[in-house]
């Protein structure tokens, strides 16, 4: 293991619901509410509560609309999320001395 400094693992993103959200935006770059719930395979409310933390930091952009009359919740990693995401990829990876 190297001397890397555990403490410096972002605790915003080291939970399974959100390291999963973060984990497919880091690829998708974006994802429609629902489609991103059946991804996961979490509840609305779950869902809900893991997207604010990582709006509250800035890490996901929500922008709520209208298609046609139906209500449409998209969310977008953002540069900070990913500039976040990639530090802490690579401190989980400098940790196992990979």
């Amino acid at each position: 293991m190297s001397d890397f400094d555990y403490r410096a693992i972002d605790d915003v993103i080291h939970s399974r619901v959100r390291l999963a959200i973060m984990s497919y935006l880091a690829s998708a770059r974006s994802s429609e509410f629902t489609a991103l719930k059946k991804v996961l395979q979490v509840s609305d409310g779950n869902l809900s509560t893991h997207l604010k933390k990582l709006e509250d930091h800035k890490y996901i952009k929500v922008e709520k609309d209208f298609v046609g009359k139906k209500p449409q919740t998209t969310i977008e990693i953002t540069p900070t999320g990913d500039a976040a995401f990639k530090a802490y990829v690579e401190g989980i990876a400098a940790m196992l001395g990979t």
